[in-house]
């Protein structure tokens, strides 16, 4: 193969694609904006599904040093009432369907796969155009260029490379998550330990809840989901940590202390994060020498646990067919593509309808009938 492949960040997606390729003797690069591995912690727990994620750590010949940062127990769930009675309480049965692991751990088992050369870190990209012929070029924010034949866009929701292929830009879906963590949680905070138990915690009600899982060493990772506009997180400051999580925490007046003290209680500043989502049915017209995979491609709301499972099942699907197609990267790219559209479609147009489900007129009992339901179907 005689094509160089560039692709524009280091999550995941790009990462999984990379090493990928190397596994085909396929050499790429990625253009990464942070400046470092450690420039900033990589989010929580991951649950990887064994029909898209595993295969794509199968796929990158690495599933077995995969299976070693599993976190065990870590696949229990349990649903409560805003009264803190467990109404769904569903143990880790030991399968593996759905295993835990922590993000920075997937994704440093995935730097560390990859030869030391491959990520040029504190590339960030600012423009890219066209330069014909299927070939691109990206411009950093140092003003450096570089120059390729096929160019990934692997960048996230708010993808540079997007609009090369789609006007499609990503939406607020109607609720935003507040971040906060406790730590030692079995020592410190008994009680909201023992509520959220060994893996995942809902507690929901209707347009609310408070999300919580259980992470290595006692730590209490919480998102607090609250249906409000943009607006109304934007009017509170954040920046006074403590008067923000008690504004939060007002939501959830009446609310057992166990589950309160999750905002009340954290260590860490509360950070908000809105949620925002591309259209459903997300898609676009083949461009020569150009695609993306990952949230660049299709984000989505949370609430079908498939962003990062997707993600690396692109960059695996993207990685076999460029090594199935080494001399013809447009028959690499369709091949791709249309197997990716109907894929994401289908995983976004879950996620949307979970998202319903969790905070609807009938929530928690909704989110129960789903898990029961999913139960009773496998």
């Amino acid at each position: 193969m005689t094509t160089d492949v560039t692709i524009i960040g280091a999550g995941l997606g790009g990462l999984t694609l990379a090493r990928v390729l190397h596994v085909h003797g396929i050499p790429a690069t990625i253009y990464e904006a942070e400046t470092s591995p450690t420039a900033r912690t990589q989010g929580g727990m991951l649950d990887i599904h064994e029909y898209n994620g595993q295969s794509a750590l199968d796929a990158a010949d690495l599933l077995e040093e995969f299976r070693g940062l599993i976190h065990k127990g870590g696949e229990a769930s349990r649903v409560l009432d805003r009264d803190g009675t467990v109404l769904l309480d569903e143990p880790d049965d030991g399968t593996g369907g759905r295993p835990e692991v922590h993000r920075g751990a997937l994704r440093q088992l995935l730097l560390d796969s990859l030869p030391a050369d491959t990520i040029k870190w504190g590339h960030k990209a600012t423009a890219v155009r066209s330069l014909g012929g299927g070939r691109h070029e990206v411009t950093f924010a140092d003003g450096a260029t570089v120059e390729t034949g096929l160019l990934v866009g692997a960048d996230g929701a708010w993808s540079r490379i997007r609009p090369l292929l789609s006007d499609a830009t990503p939406e607020y879906v109607g609720i935003s998550f507040i971040e906060t963590y406790l730590f030692d949680g079995d020592t410190r905070h008994p009680a909201s330990a023992q509520a959220v138990g060994g893996g995942a915690l809902f507690a929901l009600a209707p347009g609310k809840g408070i999300l919580a899982h259980r992470e290595p060493g006692g730590v209490l990772h919480t998102y607090v989901a609250l249906n409000k506009p943009q607006e109304w997180i934007a009017a509170i400051d954040f920046t006074h940590a403590g008067a923000a999580a008690a504004r939060v925490a007002e939501e959830f007046d009446g609310w057992a202390p166990e589950l309160t003290a999750l905002i009340t209680d954290g260590e860490t500043a509360p950070i908000p994060r809105a949620i925002n989502a591309l259209p459903i049915a997300h898609r676009w017209e083949r461009v020569p020498g150009v695609t993306l995979l990952g949230d660049a491609a299709h984000l989505m709301s949370p609430f079908a646990g498939e962003g990062a499972n997707l993600a690396m099942f692109d960059g695996a699907e993207l990685g076999k067919a460029i090594a199935a197609h080494p001399d013809d990267i447009e028959a690499a790219l369709t091949t791709y593509e249309e197997a990716l559209f109907p894929r994401s479609a289908a995983a976004a147009t879950e996620a949307a309808r979970n998202h319903e489900l969790c905070f609807d007129d009938n929530a928690p009992h909704s989110l129960i009938g789903l898990f029961t339901n999913h139960e009773h179907a496998e």
